[in-house]
């Protein structure tokens, strides 16, 4: 029987191309993958045949098992299986509450690695060709959830607000709107923002506006989860944006 053995596998922010090579042979040699709502489930392709394959997902508004659940079936298919893979959207160290999943599997006595993956508070943006930081526009860029495990909006929301970063903010469409008021309290009202769901798959949709309007235009297109929010002046270098400007404040003959 195979030792029991755990791999925290980061399966990227939804096109399965932009898995790891390292992920990807964890897969291969997997003898259990449990695996996420946000992973591609075309991952699992790279399964050797026999595998187990379990959904253990958690979303927004549709929580299959709880996270002490998660951690049962992990030490269970260790030790039942062997090698387990458990595949995680993103980055599993970025809000994948792996560091929980870590410390329980440890204290069954089971090896713990981590493959990292291509978090979508990068990815998703660089999709829609957003740079986090561009010289002459901005410094840094926060990355936050936008509800507490209480449900209530983030502290940091409030401290991102008040800076030039540009901030990446996870899980906040419930919140949306709440969000976006805070950030005009800081005086953000013309700051563009763009919502992003469904990132680098080919159900991408892409909507930009500005601080005081972008909850009704995510209303007006339907947006939902799963959507990345960006809030900051790099908007504006998104190449469709730069020709929606262009069309909207230069003159017609000024372009001939």
């Amino acid at each position: 029987m195979s030792i029991p053995y755990l791999s925290l596998v980061g399966a990227g922010p939804g096109d399965p191309e932009l898995i790891t090579l390292k992920g990807i042979k964890a897969l291969q040699q997997a003898d259990a993958i449990l695996y996420d709502a946000l992973a591609n489930e075309a991952l699992l392709d790279w399964a050797r045949p026999g595998a187990m394959k379990q959904f253990v997902g958690k979303r927004f508004g549709c929580h299959a098992l709880s996270q002490q659940e998660i951690n049962a079936v992990i030490i269970d298919c260790a030790f039942r299986c062997g090698r387990v893979v458990r595949l995680k959207g993103g980055d599993p160290f970025v809000f994948g509450r792996a560091q929980e999943e870590i410390e329980a599997a440890r204290a069954a006595g089971i090896q713990v690695e981590v493959i990292p993956g291509i978090s979508s508070a990068l990815a998703v943006p660089a999709s829609q060709l957003i740079p986090l930081t561009c010289r002459g526009v901005n410094e840094s860029f926060w990355v936050t959830t936008g509800t507490l495990q209480s449900g209530e909006i983030s502290p940091d929301i409030r401290l991102a607000a008040q800076s030039s970063a540009t901030v990446i903010i996870l899980m906040a469409m419930s919140k949306l709107e709440a969000i976006m008021d805070i950030f005009m309290e800081a005086g953000k009202h013309e700051i563009p923002v763009a919502i992003i769901q469904n990132g680098t798959t080919p159900a991408e949709k892409c909507v930009t506006g500005k601080v005081s309007d972008i909850f009704f235009q995510a209303q007006y297109e339907g947006l939902s989860n799963p959507a990345i929010i960006v809030v900051g002046e790099v908007v504006r270098l998104r190449p469709v944006a730069i020709k929606e400007y262009v069309k909207a404040h230069v003159p017609a003959q000024a372009l001939f």
